[in-house]
């Protein structure tokens, strides 16, 4: 039997609920599919029913000396992914140091991965938990692929090392077109080919029922993402001002968390409207998923992304969107069909569109009855995975 080992930086985490929902579709089309995390995940109690995820990182100091030193049983094999440690690491004495760590992690998930039988270990995210997943399969020699999901990966650091990866995985998921000229601009022509588009899915049995939103006098607008520079917030908040400036009646709910909070705060702090804002910080699935169904439109103001679930969820929930035209997002969103795209970091344009749909609720109900039947035709998770279940199959059959 195919036992396939799915290794994340951290798992579970708030940002990786598609993880769960891949993992779910998957084993309910006969796929044996265990998770691993390089370090302990952020609210065990989020994962399904009794599930198990095994940590790299937390462990007793003396397991990973005597994962070492089992390990240097197969001295040349030993030695073999050693030097690819040495070889797949950032430059100066700081990647030289992480290098080190990254090779202990891989031995100790190696004894992991050999106790729960796996055949097939993927990666989701291409960064340094790649690395270790990277390195313990080619001490295992068994099959490891990889899915992209994001710019971050192509940048600084880990774009860096991204052409070996791609060049060592036995096939690449991508969940963006956008993403995936990423990735083949990264390596030969004749590796092309071992690129496929797997979306990230939808799980339309776990939506909130309601209550979805009723008529009031305040447009509820609402924004999902983590509080950092690449998200566009302080454009939005230019745009939500402006809005307000018009006599727009109109309520914005933020929901993530980051490193620009504070700075958020002092912004918000100098404008009289500070109380039309709510930052509610970031908060479990369910929560953020009901902050969506509650809400009148959801806004992505972002200077740069792959392919963001949460506009799928908002879509799935017949909310209309607002997205910046950049990146994977105009595969999903079509705009003046399914929702609103606008040009990014043009703030004048964000808040011409705000407006349009804050006076228009006709064009509201429209796009979002439109939005749903996009994700339901083809970003509903148990059709989402069936090009990633081929892959796998196809692995274990060459």
């Amino acid at each position: 039997m195919n036992r396939i080992a799915y290794l994340a930086s951290q798992y579970p985490a708030p940002s990786h609920t598609f993880i769960r929902r891949e993992i779910a579709a998957l084993r309910s089309q006969g796929l044996t599919i265990l998770p691993f995390s390089v370090r302990p995940g952020y609210d065990p109690s989020t994962l399904d029913g009794d599930e198990i995820v095994e940590n790299v990182l937390g462990r007793p100091v003396v397991q990973y000396f005597v994962c070492t030193l089992r390990a240097l049983r197969k001295p040349r094999r030993f030695y073999k992914v050693w030097k690819l440690a040495l070889q797949h690491r950032q430059s100066g004495i700081k990647g030289l140091v992480w290098a080190q760590f990254h090779f202990v992690e891989a031995l100790l998930l190696c004894r992991l991965l050999q106790k729960a039988g796996i055949t097939h270990l993927h990666n989701h995210f291409a960064n340094s938990g790649a690395t270790v997943g990277l390195l313990a399969s080619r001490y295992l020699s068994i099959p490891w692929s990889l899915t992209l999901h994001g710019i971050s990966e192509t940048d600084h650091p880990a774009g860096e090392l991204l052409p070996d990866k791609l060049s060592a995985a036995i096939f690449v998921a991508c969940a963006s077109w956008f993403m995936r000229a990423q990735g083949m601009r990264k390596v030969q022509s004749s590796e092309w080919g071992k690129f496929h588009i797997v979306r990230c899915g939808v799980d339309l049995q776990t939506l909130p029922l309601g209550p979805i939103t009723l008529p009031t006098p305040e447009v509820r607008f609402v924004c999902v993402g983590r509080l950092s520079a690449e998200k566009g917030y302080f454009g939005l908040l230019d745009a939500f001002g402006s809005l307000l400036s018009q006599g727009i009646s109109a309520e914005l709910g933020i929901v993530g968390d980051g490193p620009l909070r504070d700075e958020i705060e002092a912004r918000l702090a100098q404008f009289e409207w500070a109380d039309r804002v709510r930052l509610y910080g970031a908060l479990p699935e369910q929560k953020t998923l009901q902050k969506i169904a509650e809400s009148d439109i959801l806004v992505l103001p972002s200077l740069m992304e792959g392919l963001p679930v949460v506009l799928m969820e908002a879509m799935a929930l017949r909310k209309p969107v607002i997205a910046s035209h950049v990146a994977g997002i105009p595969e999903l969103v079509d705009d003046g069909n399914n929702g609103l795209l606008f040009t990014p970091g043009d703030w004048d344009h964000l808040e011409q569109k705000m407006l349009h749909l804050a006076t228009n609720r006709q064009a509201r109900l429209h796009l979002g009855e439109n939005a749903r039947a996009t994700i339901e035709k083809e970003f509903e998770i148990t059709k989402a995975v069936q090009p990633l279940a081929a892959l796998f199959q196809e692995t274990v059959e060459t």
